[in-house]
């Protein structure tokens, strides 16, 4: 939300950027919003992707077995 706030925001400084006196702004204008469109895909894709490729594994996490309060490792269905 607020990437999309600032992203607006920054629009008319890109759109508008040969008038006089926006000589700093635009460019300025230019790199905010690319840093923000960059940001914000690479959030999207590339830090799910991270998570699903380097994240635990949750069926091989310890559990406490409930009658004896001791750590149990989980058996796999198939040994």
């Amino acid at each position: 939300m607020t990437a999309l706030a600032t992203g607006l925001a920054l629009v008319p400084l890109v759109i508008a950027g040969d008038i006089p006196g926006h000589e700093i702004e635009h460019p300025m204008a230019i790199v905010i919003l690319g840093g923000l469109v960059t940001s914000t895909l690479l959030n999207l894709f590339v830090v799910p992707a991270i998570y699903l490729r380097f994240g635990r594994n949750t069926d091989r996490l310890l559990t406490v077995d409930e009658e004896t309060r001791t750590l149990a490792v989980p058996v796999a269905a198939g040994a």
